[in-house]
This record gives C-alpha cells, sequence and structure tokens, in this order.
C-alpha cells in the first residue's frame, strides 16, 4: 500500500491499495464542490459514490480492478477500506471540525438515517434489513460491509438505520445519501472550535 499528499490539497487523502484480488486507487478533498470520477466495474456502486461526493460536496475519484469473475464481494469491500484511509489521511488531526454529523434522508417509501463521529474508535451499528438481491453486478448485502470497512479503517463510530422502506435500491440510496450528509456536517470547518472538539484535547 502507498501514500501520497504531495498534490494534494490542504484537506486531501491520496491512499493506493493492491492485493492480490483487487487493485483500488481513490482520491478526495474534503473542501470540494461534489465532483467525482468513478470507475469500480460495479455500476450500482458507481451510481452510490457519485451520489456521496455530489452529497457531501466531496471532489473524489476511485478507481478500482478486481476479481468481479467471482463476485463484488473483494471489490466493494477493498473500495470501502481505501476510503476509509483516504478519509482519515485528509482529517489529518480533525482540528477544527464539527466532528459529529446527523442525517435523515427520505427516499420515497424509504426513510434512513446515519449518524456518526470522527471519535477515533471505529464502531459500526447496521439496523437496517437489506434482502439479499442482486442491483447489477452488486451484492445489496454488500452494503454494511462497504461501511463496515470505511469504519474500520478510518476510526470512525457510525450509526445507519433504515426506519422503513421496500425499494431496495431506495433503501441503498437512501443510506449513501445519508452518510453523506452527516459527512458534511461532521467535517465541516468551524471556527468557534478550537483544537478538536474533545475535552481531551486530542482525538
Amino acid at each position: 500500500m502507498s501514500r501520497s499528499t504531495e498534490t494534494n490539497p490542504a484537506r486531501g487523502g491520496k491512499i493506493n491499495r493492491k492485493t492480490a484480488e483487487t487493485q483500488i486507487g481513490v482520491k478526495l478533498n474534503l473542501d470540494g464542490e461534489g465532483k467525482c470520477d468513478i470507475s469500480t466495474g460495479i455500476g450500482f456502486l458507481d451510481h452510490m459514490l457519485t451520489l456521496l461526493a455530489k452529497h457531501s460536496f466531496t471532489d473524489l475519484c476511485v478507481k478500482a480492478n478486481g476479481d468481479l469473475e467471482v463476485d463484488s464481494h473483494h471489490t466493494v469491500e477493498d473500495i470501502g477500506i481505501t476510503l476509509g484511509l483516504a478519509l482519515k489521511e485528509a482529517l489529518g488531526d480533525k482540528a477544527g471540525i464539527h466532528r459529529y454529523g446527523n442525517c435523515f434522508i427520505p427516499m420515497d417509501e424509504t426513510l434512513a438515517q446515519v449518524c456518526l463521529d470522527f471519535s477515533g474508535r471505529p464502531f459500526l451499528v447496521f439496523d437496517a434489513v437489506i434482502p439479499k438481491v442482486q442491483l447489477g453486478n452488486y451484492e445489496a448485502e454488500m452494503t454494511e460491509e462497504f461501511f463496515r470497512a470505511v469504519a474500520m479503517n478510518c476510526g470512525l463510530t457510525l450509526h445507519i438505520r433504515v426506519f422503513y422502506g421496500s425499494n431496495v435500491h431506495h433503501i441503498i440510496e437512501a443510506i449513501f445519501k445519508a452518510f453523506a450528509r452527516a459527512m458534511a456536517e461532521a467535517v465541516a470547518k468551524d471556527p468557534r472550535v478550537k483544537g478538536v472538539m474533545s475535552s481531551k484535547g486530542v482525538l
């Protein structure tokens, strides 16, 4: 795995990760405009990552080559790992950020909520029932694994809850949009925050 921020903006992260199963490159700018360049070989995931960039106001580039002839598991999980590492790198010492984010997103018949904390303590609560179906070549059950990989590698406390919903596309899209909006709130700079938002003085 290699890391480089030599051409990155102040709050940028760039991670390249290569295994025997996948080759992933992620570059992001937390102070972007929602621009994206996504190519994972998984059409539905491309759509979700595009939404993530748009609704978090993050400029995001994701390039992935994986063993999709097996299934989408390795590629989806490894993109989550790499995105989590890039997000951790972009945040640095987390000075000046809100730290917490929360968002409810309605998507037609679906309602989802994401609460998160850039605490440095990785944890995932995934309270959502997602039927085991395929959306193109994307296994819907991989949604939980994606967010687990992001949380564990970023040091993020992440709670995801779907209150109700029946359309699998809507359920997953609502989760991604709620995550994006909660993330945007949490990483936003606030001049009132001196150092990090913690009485301990460190996150």
